[in-house]
């Protein structure tokens, strides 16, 4: 069987790399994909982009299912292309994509629903949020309405900085301003919600419209800097599983976020099929509230996360497109998974591209390098994104997988490389 993934990240690359140890798997495709993808024998990189060209591709090529990595491609609405061709492809509709591509969507569902989430208000009209902000006070969690790259979102820890924030995201030029927010129709708009406290952890299940089946506990470290400091970025780093995920969070999270949001979404006439990722934060009390949908995998804890999945995820996916996900059963490594990633000089605001990469090691069953934002010029690999690479590793403890990655790119050099040393910290306390 022939599989196509779309994208281009550190998602892709480990989505394909999984996909490629299926039984029935002959070949798989990745477009556009990236230098690491390129090198990799059994993946093979097509230079598509186009929403109606992949489905050309699918058709011509056979294509037996399709895979969607990256937002972007939902809500332009390339499930709904390949549906309307008779194309098997795993991923929602540009319609059930709303639950990431407009925030204010995905509140006012989770409002008409009961799913418990923060309070929060929308505005397109500046001075209406600067006052709204100004009664509020600080801390306080500024979003944009539209697709940012994991970007749109700043906890405003003073009334200077969510000003700033409100500034940058409804920024009358056609980038939306600093954060290159993708604005939806209506123009741009800002979701203002309440601070909430607690630990954050990602919450990632397959849906077949019907049915849904957990992955394994994660948790992102979407800081720039040590120590949970910086600004935000799409994700420096993460682990599986995430202690902070007990049973009864895990039961919780289900019964109230996950099972109504689908059944919520089904009752809406806009059924849900795809990766549905519920970015959760969880009081000391142990109860989880939803900070954010996004409807795809994360990025990074896709690469922890396939990792330590044993089932072949092309049998997984092929019976979530079925409609049958009640039959399945994952299987797990019990070891801990943490990716450290690499990001580029200048990320997240102005990161640089056309620096060299050396000192690559080689995949081991036990440690991968997943490239993000690589490509190959002349034979020679440099950084072209953000977010470069997440090196990953296989631990008895978050202890043990923390050291073999950092041991793992000891030795990987490009030049104004950034990344933590302390991802994972949170669960190496508890």
């Amino acid at each position: 069987m022939k599989v196509l993934v779309l994208g281009n990240g550190g998602r892709e690359h480990a989505l394909a790399w999984k996909l490629a140890q299926g039984e029935r798997v002959s070949q798989v495709f990745v477009a556009p994909g990236n230098g690491g993808t390129a090198r990799d024998p059994l993946l093979k990189n097509i230079p598509i982009t186009d929403v109606k060209a992949l489905a050309d591709f699918a058709e011509a090529e056979k294509i037996a299912l399709a895979v969607v990595g990256p937002e972007a491609y939902l809500a332009a609405g390339v499930v709904d292309e390949f549906r309307a061709r008779g194309l098997r492809i795993f991923g929602p509709t540009k319609a059930a994509a709303q639950l990431e591509s407009s925030k204010a969507f995905a509140k006012d569902f989770m409002k008409r629903h009961g799913i418990p989430t923060a309070a929060y208000e929308v505005f397109s009209d500046p001075a209406a949020a600067h006052a709204y902000v100004d009664g509020q006070g600080a801390p306080i969690v500024i979003k944009a309405d539209g697709l940012a790259a994991g970007k749109g979102v700043v906890v405003a820890t003073s009334l200077e900085q969510a000003h700033e924030a409100i500034d940058w995201i409804l920024a009358p030029d056609a980038n939306g301003g600093k954060l290159g927010v993708v604005h939806n129709e209506g123009g741009a708009r800002v979701v203002i919600e309440q601070f909430l406290s607690g630990e954050e952890a990602s919450f990632i299940v397959l849906c077949d419209g019907k049915n849904v089946v957990s992955l394994a506990t994660s948790q992102d470290h979407k800081r720039l800097l040590d120590g949970d400091e910086g600004p935000n970025t799409g994700g420096m780093g993460a682990y599986s599983p995430a202690p902070v995920v007990t049973p009864n969070v895990h039961a919780k999270a289900m019964h109230e976020i996950i099972m109504p949001t689908i059944q919520g979404m089904a009752r809406d006439g806009i059924p849900f099929t795809g990766f549905l990722y519920a970015g959760l934060m969880i009081d000391e009390l142990g109860q989880p509230r939803t900070v954010e949908f996004n409807t795809r995998m994360g990025d990074p804890e896709t690469q922890p996360i396939m990792m330590r999945l044993k089932s072949d995820l092309l049998e997984v996916l092929l019976q979530a497109t079925d409609g049958t996900l009640d039959q399945v059963e994952l299987q797990w490594d019990r070891r801990v998974a943490l990716g450290v990633v690499m990001a580029a000089h200048g990320y997240p605001l102005a990161p640089r591209k056309g620096d060299a990469i050396t000192g690559l090691p080689a995949d081991a069953e036990d440690a991968m390098v997943f490239h993000a934002g690589t490509a190959e010029v002349d034979g020679q690999l440099q950084t072209s994104g953000g977010r470069v690479l997440c090196v990953t590793a296989l631990g008895e403890s978050v202890r043990k997988a923390q050291q073999l990655a950092y041991d793992s790119l000891v030795n990987i050099q490009f030049e104004g490389k950034q990344f933590r040393r302390d991802i994972g910290h949170r669960a190496v306390k508890r």
